[in-house]
């Protein structure tokens, strides 16, 4: 549990290719069943306070009380994925998540502690996210996310399905 951030809600793993990485997470590493947005707009999105669009192929799914999402960027706009991939390795973890019932305020609180604002956006819209670079231990990513009641509900389900999962129908498309 983060004495600033509360607990870690999410691991993020930002991959080339999200089909290998849905191969892996559910036959090899057995977790599912992972939900898919395929090739979804990102709101209001920002890199170093700059807007651009973006576009990104997600899935997420449950292990325990943990998520894991799976990110892979479809347009060629700079950000802190391409930084990620471009640095080497092919993808992987690429940041923590944390999820606050009031996302402006915490990166505030964060900008105020010495973190720096990589990127923001929205997938829900209003309900903003923000990456958060530290000149304390570079190459930590962050990423506060705003929680309301709908994404909570959706969070919920996933949770459920995922204790329920007895490994069919592993990989589930969903549309915005």
């Amino acid at each position: 549990m983060s004495r600033i951030f509360g607990e870690v809600r999410q691991l993020g793993y930002v991959v080339e290719d999200i089909h290998e990485a849905l191969v892996h997470w559910t036959r090899i590493m057995g977790v599912g069943p992972f939900y898919l947005l395929s090739d979804m707009e990102i709101r209001n999105f920002t890199y170093n306070d700059v807007s651009y669009p973006m576009r990104i192929t997600g899935a997420v799914a449950f292990s325990g009380p943990l998520q894991i999402e799976l990110i892979q960027q479809k347009n060629d706009s700079p950000s802190m994925f391409r930084e990620f991939l471009e640095g080497g390795g092919g993808g992987g973890l690429h940041h923590l998540g944390f999820w606050s019932d009031d996302a402006d305020a915490s990166a505030q609180k964060a900008r105020e502690m010495g973190y720096i604002v990589g990127q923001s956006g929205e997938v829900v819209e209003g309900e903003r996210f923000y990456y958060l670079r530290t000149e304390f231990h570079p190459g930590t990513v962050v990423e506060i996310s705003q929680t309301g009641d709908l994404k909570r509900q959706f969070f919920s389900f996933l949770k459920d399905e995922a204790a329920r999962w007895d490994g069919s129908d592993p990989i589930r498309t969903l549309s915005m």
